[in-house]
């Protein structure tokens, strides 16, 4: 993914501040839009789905910046930019899951800086989103039985173990075991925990069967 696919919301109600921003961020080779409030950003973003992050100042003409922020709920990653912020405000805006906190006037070296790392989550999440699509697709393969069969296995019982829950013999735990891990394309029990923890399925509550 190049910088072009990747898109930088500006939103600041000083035009000055958006035409400076927008040269440098354009000039970086980011994708750039500029807006001069909440609402006009609100309106654009509805349908957006490349990936993109927010440089946001938190004094707006209509909704608040820290007020977009938990609007938006952590749909993308927020940059904070401001003139009157204080220890409290930053505080506030980072638990919230701003990724940086930006005083006024802004170094074009911070603020590129901060745009390089809030793409980096992108990317990070992105790369969880893929992984548990990929994970989830494998257990669409598994049949109900080879579910049921897996819980037990990562909660940690042994083939005997989860013949006696199932009611059948261990030799046919063994054939369904197998066939997990091969549909779950994983080589050791390690990697199917890790994958089924991933998925949800951890835990036999909602897989196991009664007889």
């Amino acid at each position: 993914m190049t910088h072009s696919d990747l898109l930088v919301f500006v939103v600041d109600d000083d035009e000055s501040v958006c035409r400076a921003f927008a040269r440098l961020i354009q000039f970086a080779g980011y994708r750039v839009e500029t807006f001069g409030s909440a609402r006009a950003f609100l309106d654009r973003i509805r349908a957006e789905t490349c990936p993109a992050c927010l440089i946001l100042d938190i004094q707006l003409p209509d909704v608040s910046g820290l007020e977009l922020q938990r609007e938006l709920n952590a749909a993308m990653p927020i940059i904070f930019i401001t003139g009157y912020g204080d220890i409290p405000m930053t505080v506030g805006a980072m638990k919230a899951g701003a990724t940086d906190f930006l005083p006024k006037p802004v170094r074009d070296t911070d603020l590129l800086r901060a745009i390089d790392q809030a793409f980096e989550q992108v990317a990070q999440t992105h790369a969880v989103h893929r992984e548990l699509d990929a994970i989830r697709l494998r257990v669409g393969r598994l049949t109900p039985r080879e579910r049921q069969v897996m819980a037990l296995v990562v909660s940690g019982r042994l083939n005997k173990q989860v013949a006696g829950e199932l009611g059948t013999v261990e030799k046919t735990i063994k054939a369904h075991r197998a066939r997990v891990m091969a549909k779950m394309e994983v080589s050791s029990l390690a990697e199917l925990v890790r994958v089924a923890e991933k998925a949800g399925l951890g835990t036999v509550a909602e897989t196991h069967v009664s007889h």
